[in-house]
């Protein structure tokens, strides 16, 4: 016991020695510097994440800015060029696809053509609102509400088909914005008749090639059949359910088949979903 007791004091100061309690505070302080300075290479880290992020988007927006100022240009010096394309192309479709053994034959073509001319104008002024789209569309319903033939379907199609042509020119060019309520408008959209009416008559391969190469032009019966892979009743089948829905019409009894303006427009709006959801 009394051993113990001499040596103990010599272990405490051994296991304890002089100057530990310096060496301790110098460890915590080296160590506290160094989370500062991790601390501090993480904040630095964050800054130059930040600066990068602002300087990619100022690159973005100066290149869109670029982007913007040719457009314009390209716009200003060609539009008259696309204005005029477009009346050359309504006048030989129309020459080519109205009935012909028709007496309001001339009658219709010179309205058709002065309409055309009139609205493919915005092209080359380069500003058209969606009001005033509207109420073009609005003269060519009044306008058909005039025909006093059944067959006037088959040349009003058409018309129509170009008129759209026309609008969907100008929303290339950027002279058409359309920035309607998305919130009304998809509220407001009546479910059961868009599919029944609209999605499901083109949600078929076959049908989709059938309605996409009336867009380009008129087709036959055995042109059809040849492009689809479809033949007689089966083929019938998928060609009476786009005219029953009211995508595509027959001239006459065993003649061609026609894109309509339904068809048209829905073709041209699934166009332009592809292109912004990059399909």
């Amino acid at each position: 016991m009394g051993v113990i007791k001499i040596y103990k004091p010599f272990l405490v100061q051994k296991n304890n020695p002089p100057g530990h309690k310096y060496v301790s505070q110098t460890r915590e302080e080296n160590m506290g510097a160094a989370l500062g300075t991790l601390a501090e290479i993480r904040e630095l880290k964050t800054e130059i994440t930040g600066l990068r992020t602002d300087l990619k988007r100022f690159v973005e927006h100066a290149n869109q800015q670029h982007i913007d100022a040719v457009l314009a240009d390209i716009k200003k010096d060609y539009a008259g060029v696309f204005a005029e394309h477009q009346i050359s192309t309504a006048k030989a479709d129309l020459s080519a696809r109205m009935v012909d053994d028709c007496s309001m034959h001339t009658t219709c073509y010179d309205g058709f053509m002065k309409f055309l001319e009139n609205s493919a104008q915005h092209i080359s002024d380069g500003k058209v609102t969606d009001g005033l789209i509207e109420s073009y569309r609005e003269r060519v319903k009044t306008l058909r509400k005039k025909g006093p033939y059944d067959k006037c379907d088959t040349c009003f199609s058409e018309f129509g088909r170009l008129f759209e042509k026309q609008v969907t020119l100008m929303k290339t060019l950027g002279i058409c914005q359309m920035n309607p309520d998305m919130a009304a408008v998809v509220t407001e959209i009546p479910h059961e008749a868009v599919v029944k009416n609209l999605l499901e008559p083109v949600a078929n391969v076959q049908r989709f090639q059938i309605v996409k190469a009336l867009a380009t032009g008129t087709r036959t019966f055995s042109e059809i059949s040849q492009l689809t892979g479809l033949k007689g009743g089966n083929l019938l089948f998928h060609i009476r359910k786009l005219t029953d829905s009211g995508m595509i019409l027959q001239r006459h009894d065993r003649g061609d088949y026609i894109i309509t303006d339904k068809g048209y427009k829905t073709m041209a709006a699934i166009g332009e979903l592809c292109k912004v959801l990059s399909v």
